[in-house]
């Protein structure tokens, strides 16, 4: 496994990459040159996260080693992971304190087929998580949409840093929303929450269910021509600092999200008190519980990649928890809704998404997951 170690690079804002094995890495940011600029409200100005280089480099021992995905969006949560650690803790501020090791999972080398085809659950947490068991890093950082229902023996997952914008961005050339894409329109998305919300709304749309990739091979493809139109979660192009693509933003009601989406997860060994303590200190316990409430229902329904499942929690102005569940047809012909409303406690929570999957089971009847 090779590690990369990141390091503050002053001259230039950004972060050096020294890399234990040989070849030039290179991370960057993919600016859509033809896009259409929108600045979304509360949003910032656009950031460069730079150019990561790679150099052979002796890796040097460090306190605490963050085990991630390699894809830009993967390393910018490993470095919101590192900076609040570096700035809650001042032993871990030091140079080298704390390293940030690349892993490549499943779903990133299987690039050629759709998600739901791959099959199997962890296909981008799996390797991550083998590597925190057999302490080859301390913490792992997923994307909690990713994680499982149910964690691996010997790890726990602690922490949950504050949620970002939970909304998925509609991006396109030709059109400001879904609505306005003309009738054969295709819209590419690898998400089946996704594609069988639009189907069930637009029915004259098309939607190319393998555009796989990072963000910006994403946007690269549909700046080439390949499909007319995209869905992107916007927590991760707030997180890229690449909002100034976003042509519009679907609500709540229009597109609802998938469990735990624009959530950030962190797992360490069970029996690891040191790092339990030090990711206690990064979470913010608003954002777990909904994460929570949501994974109940996501284990209640059992769902896998092959059913379009989508789940949101979130606190009222009363400080109640408003809870939207939905499980669909893969086609979009049936959507099934539900919603509770209760207490915002951890108990209660995780009843309500629990109930609301056994009602979404009840009446969604015998095959239904299996179309």
């Amino acid at each position: 496994m090779e590690t990369l170690v990141y390091s503050q690079c002053t001259t230039h804002g950004g972060s050096v990459l020294k890399s234990g094995g040989g070849g030039a890495v290179s991370v960057l940011g993919f600016p859509l040159q033809h896009l259409k600029r929108h600045t979304l409200p509360g949003s910032k100005k656009k950031q460069s996260f730079g150019a990561i280089k790679a150099s052979l480099a002796k890796t040097e021992v460090a306190l605490l080693r963050i085990g991630t995905r390699g894809s830009p969006l993967a390393l910018a949560q490993a470095h919101e992971t590192r900076n609040k650690l570096m700035a809650s803790h001042p032993e871990l501020a030091e140079e080298g304190a704390i390293e940030i090791v690349v892993i490549k999972t499943t779903g990133d080398k299987i690039l050629s087929q759709p998600l739901a085809d791959i099959g199997g659950k962890g296909l981008f947490t799996k390797e991550i998580d083998e590597a925190l068991i057999n302490g080859d890093i301390d913490i792992a950082v997923h994307s909690m949409k990713d994680v499982p229902t149910y964690l691996p023996e010997k790890t726990i997952l602690p922490c949950n840093l504050k949620r970002e914008d939970v909304r998925d961005a509609f991006i396109s050339l030709s059109a400001s929303s879904l609505a306005e894409l003309p009738a054969g329109s295709v819209v590419g998305t690898a998400s089946l929450r996704r594609k069988s919300q639009i189907l069930h709304r637009y029915p004259s749309l098309k939607v190319e269910d393998n555009f796989r990739g990072n963000v910006q091979t994403r946007l690269r493809k549909l700046n080439e021509g390949v499909v007319q139109a995209t869905l992107l979660a916007l927590a991760g192009l707030r997180r890229l600092s690449m909002t100034e693509n976003v042509t519009s933003t679907l609500s709540i009601d229009e597109m609802l999200p998938a469990v735990a989406q624009g959530a950030i997860g962190i797992a360490c060994r069970s029996d690891d008190e040191k790092m339990a303590s030090y990711l206690a200190s990064l979470n913010h316990e608003e954002t777990r519980l909904a994460v929570s409430c949501e994974r109940a229902f996501l284990l209640t329904l059992d769902g896998s990649c092959r059913t379009p499942i989508a789940g949101y929690a979130s606190k009222d102005k009363d400080g109640n928890c408003i809870f939207k569940g939905l499980v669909a047809a893969p086609d979009g012909t049936r959507v099934l809704e539900t919603s509770r409303k209760g207490s915002y406690h951890f108990e209660d929570m995780v009843s309500m998404g629990k109930d609301a999957g056994k009602e979404l089971l009840s009446r969604a009847g015998p095959g239904f997951f299996d179309s």
